[in-house]
This record gives structure tokens, C-alpha cells and sequence, in this order.
């Protein structure tokens, strides 16, 4: 049997070795993960926007229907909302979004410019990366299953960080 490939091995000594195993992927995949989106983005013709920022960008677009910043904020489990602020207002002065009020809750809505930039992202990741894992990845039924995993192991973490916050 094989030794877990972990980053801290002190923290694999324990009851879940594997969970350090994925807790090293989840490492090294977020780093990618981070690297493309913003990699992306340039070749999409907005250089400089980080990858926070594309994440929102695209969350807003979704469903193409204005946000409330906080639903954009539960949608990603963003807690700093000065994070989510800075973002925003970034991509608003980039042309990207347009903000409004609904009430007294911010409201957001994509622009032609950021509805033209999520449709440059979206062709060049069709064609660099979603191609690729179709073609040589994991079957789609195997991406569901590990999406399911991730989702269910956020939940675990977030006890942790809740009872965590009580120690």
C-alpha cells in the first residue's frame, strides 16, 4: 500500500489520511483552476482581472439576470463582502457590470461589454479545456459524482469552521 500523497504529512497521521489526500488536490486544483480562469480572461481580452473577478463576472451574467450583491455572495460562499465590493466596482469602472438599487440592496446586471466578454471566455474554454475533459477526463457521470463529493464535503468543513470558531 502506497504512502497518501499529502502536502503535511503530520496531518495525514490521523483518522482520515485520504481527506489529506484530497485536501492536497483541492490545493494544486485551486491553484489551476485560479491560473486558467485569469489566463483565460486575457486571451478573452481583459488582462489584470483576478480570478475572484471572473468568478463573479460570470455569476452574474448567469441566468442573465441582475444579482442582489448578496445573493452573488451566498451563490459563491464569499463571507468577506469588501472582497465582493472590490470586485464589482472593479468590473463596473472596466465597463463589465452596470450597479443599480432594488430598494436598499445594490443590485448588478451585466453590460453588453461583459455580456460580449463572457461569450469570448466561455468559446475559449470550449475549445482549450472543455474539449480536452471530454475528450481524455473523466466521463461526465464521474464529474457529477466528484462535483456531489466536493459540495458535500464543503458542508463538513463549514461545521468544522463554525465549531471551530467556539473552541
Amino acid at each position: 500500500m502506497r504512502a497518501p500523497l499529502v502536502s503535511a504529512a503530520h496531518l495525514a497521521a490521523g483518522a482520515s489520511p485520504a481527506l489529506s489526500e484530497v485536501e492536497y488536490g483541492l490545493n494544486i486544483l485551486g491553484a489551476a483552476y485560479h491560473r486558467w480562469m485569469t489566463g483565460c480572461a486575457t486571451a478573452a481580452g481583459q488582462p489584470g482581472l483576478s480570478a475572484l473577478e471572473v468568478v463573479v463576472l460570470n455569476t452574474t451574467r448567469h441566468r442573465d439576470r441582475p444579482k442582489r450583491q448578496a445573493e452573488i455572495a451566498l451563490a459563491l460562499a464569499i463571507d468577506d463582502m469588501h472582497l465582493l465590493t472590490y470586485a464589482l466596482r472593479k468590473l463596473e469602472k472596466l465597463g463589465l457590470v452596470a450597479a443599480g438599487r432594488a430598494g436598499k440592496e445594490k443590485v448588478v446586471a451585466i453590460t453588453e461589454a461583459g455580456r460580449a466578454f463572457c461569450d469570448r471566455y466561455a468559446a475559449i474554454r470550449e475549445e482549450l479545456l472543455a474539449g480536452t475533459v471530454a475528450t481524455h477526463g473523466p466521463e461526465a457521470q464521474k464529474l457529477s459524482e466528484l462535483a456531489a463529493v466536493l459540495r458535500s464535503l464543503s458542508g463538513f468543513y463549514e461545521q468544522a469552521a463554525r465549531t471551530s470558531a467556539t473552541l
